[in-house]
């Protein structure tokens, strides 16, 4: 009995010898050197790439090269161009014909925007009349009557015209030429009562004559009278 205790403690010894043994360490290999990790960002900068704008100055200066150059300015009565309303057809309530007020390039035409209705325009028109008296038959002065009431017809401006004794040119003006004249010179131009009356020169420039107030004989002929001596 003693012999199989003993044999039995000389076994388990070992045993427990081994089982308080440290476990040795595991090599851990290192990892692989750095230089597989990626370059620092410093290293891994493109150079600046030629094709890069270049700067401000440099590129004017290329696109200065590349612009046509720039036309002489034109003269200034090229570039002056006529109100559209010169180039309107009108017609002449006294004989039918068609007219525009470019056809008297050359010549003064003093204009006139009335209503058959309006009491201010009738005394405007016979001051007209005298005009014409001081003047005489002069063949470089045009007078038109435009009609710019819309109610206002042909039919009734030639009855119009002939009761009154007045021996100008007469149109009814169309709504375009209406809106136009007081669009360019003044609203008054749709206001028949404050006789809004224009001459235009010799080279198609127009001048708006006092608006509000009727233009006596003596006021017109001082508006046309230069006019008609300048170009002679």
């Amino acid at each position: 009995m003693k012999n199989f205790w003993l044999s039995r403690t000389l076994i388990v010894i070992p045993l427990l010898l081994v089982a308080c043994a440290p476990i040795a360490a595991k090599e851990v290999k290192p990892e692989k050197p750095a230089e597989v990790m990626e370059k620092p960002a410093g290293d891994m900068m493109e150079k600046p790439a030629d094709s890069m704008e270049k700067p401000a100055a440099e590129t004017h200066e290329s696109s200065g090269e590349m612009m046509e150059t720039p036309a002489e300015p034109m003269a200034a009565d090229t570039m002056m161009e006529s109100p559209m309303w010169f180039s309107a057809p009108l017609t002449n309530v006294a004989t039918g014909e068609t007219f525009k007020v470019e056809d008297y390039k050359g010549k003064v035409v003093l204009v006139e925007a009335l209503a058959q209705w309006c009491s201010n325009c009738k005394q405007q028109q016979r001051q007209v009349v005298e005009l014409h008296k001081n003047l005489g038959d002069n063949p470089d002065l045009v007078t038109i009557g435009l009609d710019i009431d819309p109610n206002e017809d042909a039919v009734q401006l030639k009855k119009y015209i002939e009761s009154n004794g007045f021996d100008w040119v007469y149109a009814v003006a169309p709504a375009e030429v209406s809106n136009e004249l007081a669009s360019l010179y003044s609203t008054q131009f749709l206001n028949p009562p404050s006789t809004p009356m224009l001459v235009i020169d010799r080279d198609g420039k127009v001048t708006v004559l006092p608006l509000g107030t009727i233009k006596s004989a003596a006021d017109l002929q001082q508006a046309v009278e230069p006019l008609l001596k300048a170009g002679m």
